[in-house]
């Protein structure tokens, strides 16, 4: 079996026809979901891309593969999907975005090579490479943004886009009434065609190099097509700039109470610029339809993907799963953009396409299991024929729900935010240490932990849908703090570095060295048996001690 992974970048849960928006239409993205499972309570373990992916890619919580934050190194000799999955023989491709920084100072105190295959896959996350694009080519004053050479900006010079950089010029920007420039960076411009012929802007272009992948691949083999979009800047080419306007722009979930005596991390990110952007209802009338149309661009692409498995039959030997690594606030709860760990921004959507007979029982329902981007791996490694590592790996795979089963679940789902390297921490205060919040999710109750000394915050999410009311600013709910409190604590204390020995290498030791002859604390021999001690018995043969030889 192969696998099709495929991720969008701050795709909302809720965004999607089979999820309930009333306006927006995805018949692809309900296509798969007619053939496999969507997962209804599924969690990115971060807010922010990059430590979100590295979770995605590990299979490992943000506290144990440490690369926190954007930018943050993913540790040399971290395993990822690609090292598990090649370890059951099937290779791992990435066509699109990781978001990955390469330990660059740890791959030379190590020796090893960048143009190497095993230093090009430590820099590269674990993946062979067919296209990198981490998607935001931008440049200002002091230079470009991402450092990486820019596959698409290559692809759009080909394509007789003129400047430095058609990313930004073109395939992110409209042409003004004035013959200017209107960047996308500008929400004002959202409501504007992007500046790009449609079948050259960056969704139809990575598909089309998903496309020369599949035409070629011998399987098995797993491929990673990761878009960039609907990811900001929130601007998309014509017909979709046009297809969605103010009249399916869903009222903001905010309510007032929210702004009364908030928690101090919620009430920073809510003064932010960020969210005072979303607060206003002219910015929302021009980005969400934008983001819409975005969405709309990414279903019409995905649609590309199925039609050639099915065209080629290999849908019927490919699992697919599509996904997001977090949401977007969109202007709900007063905020924009992510990090925070109301359901907008950390809820993510899950959909899973298993070809094989077992999951026939399963296609085309909902599961509302507590769910985790780091299932994802440990469900890859099954398909695969593989062993889970469950040492490494703190997912659990998705198999026993795939097939209809019932099996025993976690309790509670966890994700986590370093927001250390934003205004926010210097503004509250803090050192860098305690920029660090914590969600702990039972399916009803959720419970933020923030450190640095902050009261949590609570939320019932049967009585309030919407998380407007946050239960810990009274007393009333003490004893469902301290139960989250307390799950939190048994997470805290999890194995999770032992990575060098499995749980069965080290029961086949425990006994070992008594067959190498290490047998301390005997008085006689006789507590264990004659063959151990065989080699320490029989006559002396040469007497030392009395200088004779």
């Amino acid at each position: 079996m192969n696998i099709l992974f495929i991720m969008y970048d701050q795709l909302r849960f809720d965004y999607l026809g089979c999820a309930g928006h009333p306006h927006l239409d995805t018949p692809n993205f309900d296509r798969v979901a007619a053939m496999g499972v969507r997962f209804t309570n599924a969690y990115a373990q971060s807010t922010i891309c990059g430590a979100s992916r590295m979770s995605f890619y590990t299979g490992r919580y943000v506290h144990s593969h440490g690369a926190a934050w954007n930018g943050f190194p993913l540790r040399v000799g971290e395993m990822t999907m690609g090292d598990h999955l090649r370890a059951s023989g099937m290779d791992c491709w990435l066509i699109g975005k990781t978001h990955m920084k390469a330990d660059t100072e740890g791959m030379a105190r190590l020796g090893l090579a960048p143009d190497s295959v095993i230093g090009a896959r430590q820099a590269e996350c674990g993946f062979d490479i067919w296209a990198r694009d981490d998607g935001l080519w931008a440049y200002g004053p002091d230079g470009y943004y991402d450092q990486h050479r820019s596959p698409y900006n290559a692809y759009l010079a080909s394509r007789g886009y003129d400047g430095e950089n058609p990313w930004a010029d073109y395939a992110n920007a409209a042409e003004g009434e004035d013959g200017q420039i209107a960047s996308g960076w500008m929400f004002d411009n959202a409501d504007k065609p992007a500046n790009i012929r449609e079948e050259d802007s960056e969704t139809p272009w990575l598909t089309s190099e998903a496309l020369r992948f599949l035409q070629q691949a011998k399987g098995p083999w797993c491929a990673h097509v990761s878009y960039i979009k609907p990811h900001w800047p929130y601007i998309v080419p014509a017909p979709y700039h046009a297809m969605y306007g103010p009249l399916h722009v869903l009222p903001p979930m905010r309510d007032a109470v929210e702004q009364d005596a908030p928690h101090p991390v919620f009430g920073a990110y809510m003064r932010g610029k960020i969210a005072a952007a979303f607060q206003r209802d002219d910015v929302r009338a021009k980005v969400i339809p934008a983001y819409m149309g975005l969405i709309r661009q990414c279903d019409d692409q995905l649609g590309r993907i199925l039609d050639h498995l099915e065209a080629t039959g290999e849908i019927k030997d490919t699992m697919i799963v599509l996904t997001s690594d977090h949401g977007d606030y969109l202007g709900d709860h007063w905020m924009g953009e992510k990090e925070l760990f109301h359901e907008p921004s950390v809820k993510i959507p899950m959909i899973v396409h298993d070809p094989r007979p077992a999951a026939d029982a399963t296609r085309g329902s909902t599961c509302d299991a507590l769910v985790e981007a780091i299932d994802l791996v440990p469900t890859f490694v099954e398909a695969a024929g593989g062993t889970v590592a469950d040492h490494i790996l703190e997912g659990r795979s998705l198999a026993p729900w795939l097939r209809g089963e019932t099996p025993d679940w976690r309790a509670v789902a966890i994700s986590e935010y370093d927001y250390s390297g934003t205004p926010h921490c210097a503004a509250l205060g803090l050192t860098p240490r305690d920029a660090r919040l914590f969600m702990v999710c039972d399916g009803r109750f959720k419970l933020m932990h923030a450190e640095g000394g902050f009261r949590p915050m609570l939320f019932d999410l049967a009585n309030d849908r919407h998380e407007f009311h946050d239960l810990a600013k009274g007393d009333a709910h003490d004893a469902e703090i301290a139960r989250l409190y307390d799950h939190l604590a048994v997470w805290g204390r999890r194995m999770s570095q032992r990575v060098t020995k499995s749980d069965a290498q080290i029961v086949a030791a425990r006994g070992s060295s008594l067959r190498r002859g290490i047998l301390p604390f005997l008085v006689d021999g006789s507590e264990v048996p004659e063959a151990l001690t065989e080699r320490y018995r029989g006559p002396v043969r040469q007497h030392h001690a009395k200088g004779d030889e």
